[in-house]
């Protein structure tokens, strides 16, 4: 990083991106965090306010935005199903119209531009553990499909201005990601687990449990992003991010109730439509080109995010979430 680099976030005051705005501004960054704050809140950026290095722009990524910076990362878009599924449309709009204008942006700055892509790419992977290799198995008119067809345009984008313009870009398939500023309300297995137990409510699980997610705590998370976005100009991506070590959805709900010591139940429901078998990526990539690997074991990184949803709790900012899992 050259000193006063001006580094744009775009959806910076949601999970991800607060982590990576408090990141970035304590490497030296000046930090423009850009939000319209459908699903990013300003509690999750309110720490960071009193920094000078530290600007807040409230903003749709769907519309052109003008300001000077080198680094962008385009992180704005809802990330959860019950948050995506709301208004899928405009998902589409986020993920293609945001990352049209992120990629002009960068365009006419010069600036290096990392996407925050996903796991979602794959679809219902028939290849177990997902190489970048793997082009995916996606429906592309399921109730998913605002997302995971959203995001596979937006990488569509990236490499066409990469090839079209020259454009540095990094790209990232992030896999799910946890730990404390996840919002409460959004449906993701974790907060939804979490919150259940701390409640005392029944813990719902989604068909038999078998299925199985690789869960990365925002530490190790964020890492990676950072390490990818200071790579030569000749990586490119896309990497998956995430973690490799696999677990069943039964296997989570009950060691989050071994952690929290509840005596919740756990029942089960029908499964949702599209909703993927297996999820686990294969990492080999990114260890080689950034020398990284997660180091937050299950155990540790669920303990830091119980811990702040019991403060949520306590603050009386949680309301019941409307399921999912």
């Amino acid at each position: 990083m050259r000193p006063e680099t001006r580094t744009l976030v775009s959806g910076g005051a949601g999970f991800l991106g607060s982590h990576l705005c408090e990141r970035l501004l304590a490497e030296g960054h000046d930090v423009i965090c850009v939000d319209n704050f459908y699903t990013g809140r300003r509690r999750t950026i309110a720490p960071l306010l009193g920094n000078p290095r530290f600007e807040v722009l409230r903003h749709d990524v769907t519309f052109p935005l003008y300001v000077e910076v080198d680094q962008i990362y385009n992180l704005a878009c809802p990330a959860s199903p019950i948050h995506y599924q709301n208004d899928p449309v405009q998902t589409v709009k986020t993920s293609v119209h945001g990352a049209i204008n992120m990629l002009g942006l960068a365009k006419r700055c010069r600036a290096t531009i990392f996407q925050a892509s996903t796991s979602e790419v794959y679809g219902d992977p028939r290849v177990h553990p997902q190489p970048e290799t793997y082009w995916g198995h996606v429906n592309p008119i399921g109730p998913r499909s605002c997302y995971d067809e959203g995001k596979r345009c937006a990488e569509t984008l990236f490499f066409d201005y990469h090839r079209q313009h020259g454009l540095r870009i990094k790209v990232a398939r992030i896999f799910n990601t946890y730990g404390p500023r996840m919002h409460p309300n959004d449906g993701r297995v974790v907060s939804n687990f979490i919150l259940q137990a701390l409640r005392g409510e029944d813990i719902a699980i989604y068909g038999d449990g078998r299925q199985t997610r690789s869960f990365c705590y925002v530490d190790d998370l964020i890492d990676a992003v950072v390490r990818l976005m200071d790579t030569p100009d000749s990586v490119t991506g896309p990497l998956n991010l995430g973690n490799p070590a696999e677990v069943s959805i039964l296997e989570l709900a009950e060691l989050v109730l071994r952690l929290t010591g509840s005596r919740s139940r756990i029942v089960h429901r029908p499964l949702p439509g599209d909703d993927p078998r297996q999820r686990q990526p294969d990492i080999s990539a990114a260890r080689t080109t950034l020398d990284w690997a997660p180091k937050v074991a299950l155990e540790d990184g669920l303990a830091a995010t119980i811990a702040y949803f019991r403060a949520v709790l306590d603050s009386g900012e949680a309301h019941p979430p409307p399921g999912g899992g």
